[in-house]
């Protein structure tokens, strides 16, 4: 629901552009299904070290974990609901229809999914534990601050806002109006939960080992969207630096005058092996805000928290929409493009009584001065 915090193969011809740590090495091909690939590649990072918390070693869930939590999070004070993972409790207070689906959450522990307090009261806990905890206010959303509700002149404000209640944004500023007399307004700067403290009703499901489902419920809690990914180990082509045999080699590189230079560097084209995750890029994210602003940090992330070398991601653009398909709607039906469509446009022209040479000829002609 969000109010907290925040296999299919492509199919077409590919174009990759890679970012990161080995942002020069040849992508391998996928399958033939891939019409635009982008892949984001940070290195493996730290994965293994951010994989080992506290149940290794036999203590319980610690940091670096993953674990798999249903919860619910409502306020102390009038019990109104935050956060859930129970469709019957969404069901319940009528908020059901706020996102695709209500179910337990898939978290790395330390990565700051949830508040810290939750956190560190299952920590050390197992699969089956259950508690409930309170954040309190200046942990969750902050202390209710008199001063961040001001007067801003109305103009600020969009006509259609100017009633109580309306979410605003004034100077780059999220806010709540108050009230609206005449050419000011009072706008209330605080987040709705300001001041309030969060009692979390939880239970600790069981830790997740499969990189695959990892990887889905960390994306999970950022986008509210069914992605279709696999986990793939590719071989790939890259340029290495080949280290000098000893100190005589680069003695041998000395210019024509005599005088001694640093040694060119040389490289050699070796085939290695590359942990891939890939991502089929649904058209719902096309646009996305937070997918397009977010991407590179929320994917990078994730190698740094799974134990792969990278990510690829897939758009997959099958003719059934967007603006090229809104352009066929707009032509009559007639987009598309291919032989058959050739000759639809030829029988409307015939039908039409306009011969197509003369208007193609009328169309090139340089307009007179």
């Amino acid at each position: 629901m969000g109010m907290s915090h925040e296999e299919s193969e492509p199919t077409g011809p590919e174009a990759t552009e890679e970012t990161g740590s080995a942002a020069d090495e040849e992508t391998p091909a996928t399958d033939a299904n891939a019409d635009v690939e982008e892949t984001a590649e940070t290195g493996a990072g730290d994965a293994e070290a951010a994989g080992e918390g506290d149940a290794s070693n036999g203590t319980g869930v610690g940091e670096g974990d993953f674990v798999r939590l249903d919860y619910t999070a409502r306020t102390v004070e009038g019990g109104q609901l935050v956060d859930t993972t129970s469709q019957e409790v969404a069901e319940e207070e009528g908020v059901a229809d706020q996102q695709e689906r209500f179910e337990p959450r898939t978290i790395a522990v330390g990565a700051g999914h949830l508040f810290e307090a939750v956190e560190d009261d299952f920590a050390g806990g197992e699969p089956g534990d259950s508690g409930s905890v309170v954040v309190p206010a200046s942990e969750a959303f902050g202390e209710y601050d008199e001063s961040e509700v001001r007067t801003v002149s109305a103009e600020k404000i969009d006509e259609d806002d100017r009633y109580p209640g309306a979410s605003v944004q004034v100077d780059g500023q999220q806010g709540y109006v108050e009230t609206i007399v005449g050419g000011r307004g009072r706008v209330d700067f605080n987040h709705p939960l300001a001041g309030e403290d969060i009692e979390y009703d939880y239970e600790l499901l069981d830790t997740v080992e499969d990189s695959l489902e990892r990887a889905e419920g960390l994306l999970g809690m950022y986008f509210d969207v069914d992605l279709d990914m696999h986990i793939a180990t590719d071989e790939v082509e890259e340029e290495q630096l080949v280290e000098p045999d000893g100190p005589g080699e680069s003695e041998g590189n000395a210019d024509e005058g005599g005088e001694e230079g640093a040694p060119e560097p040389e490289f050699e084209t070796v085939t290695v092996e590359k942990e891939t995750l890939y991502i089929e890029q649904p058209p719902q994210l096309q646009f996305d805000q937070q997918w397009m602003m977010g991407k590179q940090q929320i994917l990078g992330d994730l190698i740094d928290r799974l134990d792969i070398d990278r990510v690829i991601v897939q758009e997959v653009i099958d003719g059934t929409g967007g603006m090229m398909g809104g352009m066929g709607g707009m032509m009559g039906g007639m987009g598309g493009g291919g032989e058959a469509d050739l000759e639809a446009i030829e029988e409307e022209l015939e039908d039409a009584e306009v011969d197509a040479d003369e208007l193609a000829e009328e169309l090139d002609a340089e307009p007179e001065e």
